[in-house]
């Protein structure tokens, strides 16, 4: 059980988001062999694009915060020792897990308002829910990653972990 933890620990982000670029590629590929090829176009191919596009967008923001790749002041950070930078990157984490636990509430809410509503997408008539649910994920995942790094700068900053 530890390993598969580790290893959703490790490359959930990965996994979703090749797993995502992939079947875009793959419908709209189909798609636009239907609409050239066959003169019959799909109904629904561009919609579940958009809505997996979506998704992608939510979770390629935990990836990031994960792989620390955001717009960063890097020379200003280069000029501190690694303490020094580990304390920047605490500060930092912080603001960044204050963002995002104050961000969980509304993406709540706005998911629960889809729910409410029962709307359905207009081709596949998958309900939006699902569509609107990518905010929470997110988000959720963001702030966990985050406190990830919070954790792993903050023992750098106390002198027990490497960074």
């Amino acid at each position: 059980m530890k390993k598969v933890l580790s290893w959703i620990d490790e490359y959930l982000e990965e996994v979703l988001l090749a797993a995502a670029l992939a079947a875009m590629a793959v419908i709209m590929g189909v798609q636009v062999f239907c609409r050239y090829v066959l003169g019959a176009s799909l109904s629904w191919s561009e919609e579940l694009t958009r809505y997996i596009f979506i998704w992608a967008g939510f979770l390629s923001v935990s990836y990031c915060t994960k792989k620390c790749i955001s717009i960063k002041i890097e020379q200003f950070v280069a000029l501190f020792p690694r303490r020094g930078k580990a304390v920047f990157k605490v500060v930092n984490h912080t603001f960044e897990l204050i963002l995002f636990v104050y961000l969980l509430p509304f993406a709540w809410k706005y998911l629960m308002s889809a729910v409410e509503n029962g709307q359905t997408s207009p081709a596949m008539g998958i309900p939006m829910y699902l569509v609107q649910a990518a905010p929470l994920a997110g988000f959720a995942l963001s702030a966990i990653r985050v406190l990830q790094r919070w954790i792993a700068e903050f023992k750098a900053v106390i002198g027990k972990g490497e960074n």
